[in-house]
């Protein structure tokens, strides 16, 4: 049994800045890629910001120069740096992680409002 807990969402004023957590705990024998995935209200989810076990990372066009996804390995949790908040990116943020052996794990969420 593999556990995500994310943190780190909340209310921000447009240009603003917020950090979001995500740790996995459990039967973890190693962590492959790990991503973050946004939903806004009507709207179907979509990637975010990812990095593969190797660290490369990969952003859609929306959150390029804005966004900075990391990992620390030795505390299996991603984070991923917001800046320059925009009201387009009031979504609520899913944690991915995929594990070796594969296996993917979602986190529950964490709502990010970003005020005009």
């Amino acid at each position: 049994q593999v556990q995500l807990v994310e943190s780190g969402g909340g209310l921000v004023q447009a240009g603003g800045s917020l950090r979001l957590s995500c740790a996995a705990s459990g039967s973890i024998f190693s962590i492959d890629a790990l991503a973050w995935y946004r939903q806004a209200p009507g709207k179907q989810r979509e990637l975010a910001a990812l990095i593969t076990s190797g660290g490369v990372t990969n952003y859609p066009d929306s959150v390029k120069g804005r966004f900075t996804i990391s990992r620390d390995n030795a505390k299996n949790t991603v984070y991923l740096q917001m800046n320059s908040l925009k009201p387009e990116d009031t979504a609520v943020y899913y944690c991915r992680v995929v594990l070796v052996p594969y296996r993917e794990v979602w986190g529950q969420g964490t709502l990010v409002t970003v005020s005009s």
